[in-house]
């Protein structure tokens, strides 16, 4: 199975998920035009992607869903609540690709499973996608907290995608409203980075895993910062990290395609 973030972060999110026999989209919050530019940059054909999965209907998760939806008659799932939040927002969706996701779906070799996050939408979900051989990734982000649902979602996981949003002294400091700032430092808001640090800590069990920090803030982090933060807040609680390590981690970017990541 392999994962590539296509864009991960407050200005657009979409991340790449192939296996032998499918590929599929979670999110699609850029452009048609830029979803379609950045998969051909990795050497993948939007036309062979089968299903969009929807985390929420923020503009950042959704923008270009409708626009490839009606280009490659590629079906959208997302919950009751989410489809009702986002469907006029989408556009006209053809009524075969309106698919409805309630705890686990199956598309083609993979099997989908989902969990709820605390966010300020209709009903925030993350993704765990499991191929035939049992390999495993999740995607999380856009949670206020990491609760005991996320972490059992995501727990047996190869390679996970978690939020490392903001460093919260320059969100405190830095330029948004004040109910902004209260907003993002909610429980229904995003992680910071000493955040996503805990949250690894919390379900690493001396199995190796690959993990990647994304979603970060453009205004309110700084990549060198998120990844310095969690890896030395990781050190400290004495995990290894690297080739021969516990842990492998990595940071997608906000604003290009990231490296392949292949679990084997």
């Amino acid at each position: 199975m392999k994962f590539c973030s296509l864009f991960s972060g407050s200005s657009g999110n979409s991340l790449f998920v192939s296996s032998q026999d499918t590929s599929i989209l979670v999110d699609a919050g850029l452009t048609g035009k830029a979803l379609m530019s950045a998969m051909d940059s990795i050497g993948e054909d939007p036309a062979q992607v089968k299903a969009i999965l929807i985390s929420h209907e923020h503009s950042d998760h959704i923008c270009g869903a409708g626009v490839m939806s009606r280009k490659f008659n590629i079906p959208i799932y997302a919950n009751e609540k989410t489809w009702a939040a986002m469907e006029r927002s989408l556009g006209k969706i053809a009524v075969h690709n309106k698919r409805i996701i309630n705890g686990e779906a199956s598309i083609d070799d993979l099997n989908v499973r989902t969990f709820r996050v605390p966010h300020d939408a209709a009903s925030c979900i993350g993704f765990t996608i499991e191929d035939r051989a049992g390999r495993i990734l999740s995607t999380v982000t856009d949670m206020g907290v990491f609760t005991n649902e996320i972490r059992e979602g995501i727990k047996d996981s190869d390679l996970i995608l978690l939020e490392s949003n903001h460093d919260v002294e320059m969100l405190k400091y830095g330029p948004y409203p004040y109910d902004l700032k209260r907003r993002v430092l909610s429980e229904l808001g995003h992680l910071s980075n000493e955040d996503a640090a805990a949250a690894i800590l919390s379900f690493l069990d001396g199995r190796r895993r690959s993990i990647i920090l994304g979603h970060l803030s453009g205004t309110n982090n700084v990549p060198e910062l998120a990844f310095k933060t969690v890896e030395n807040i990781l050190k400290d609680a004495g995990i290894e990290i690297g080739e021969t390590g516990e842990m492998e981690l990595k940071l997608a970017s906000r604003i290009r395609p990231s490296a392949y990541t292949e679990i084997k």
